[in-house]
């Protein structure tokens, strides 16, 4: 049932960011990063991050009342690891920046909070958040 929870809120949270990345890259890269301009390199970036974001939130609603297979095992370790590196990288931008969009930290918060999820369900399920093959 927690999975089927988290699988459900990670594809709500990732099609939405997905759209808006696609739609309108611009917006949450300020909301991020902060007012200043956004070069149009990094439009192409928020795009292809928007497809990215996208392929995750259909992987986990295709799979959310899939939850006892070893494919949706595997893809909780896949959301836990993009949702550690997610942390990181935001905490450290927030960290390192001089200035920081309004919603870094929350983002930053967000994802630790879904690294933890996804430690909590893997270790519940008896599967090594870490375990190779």
């Amino acid at each position: 049932m927690w999975t089927t929870q988290f699988l459900m809120v990670s594809a709500v949270v990732e099609l939405g960011a997905g759209l808006v990345f696609l739609a309108a890259p611009g917006v949450p890269m300020a909301l991020l990063v902060g007012p200043a301009s956004v070069p149009s390199a990094a439009i192409v970036i928020g795009r292809l991050t928007g497809a990215a974001l996208l392929s995750l939130g259909a992987a986990c609603w295709w799979a959310r009342h899939d939850t006892g297979s070893a494919a949706s095992k595997g893809l909780v370790r896949a959301m836990l690891i993009y949702n550690a590196a997610a942390a990181v990288l935001l905490a450290s931008l927030g960290v390192r920046s001089v200035t920081s969009g309004l919603f870094l930290w929350g983002a930053a918060a967000l994802h630790g909070a879904m690294t933890i999820w996804c430690v909590s369900l893997l270790r519940s399920a008896g599967v090594p958040a870490t375990r190779g093959g």
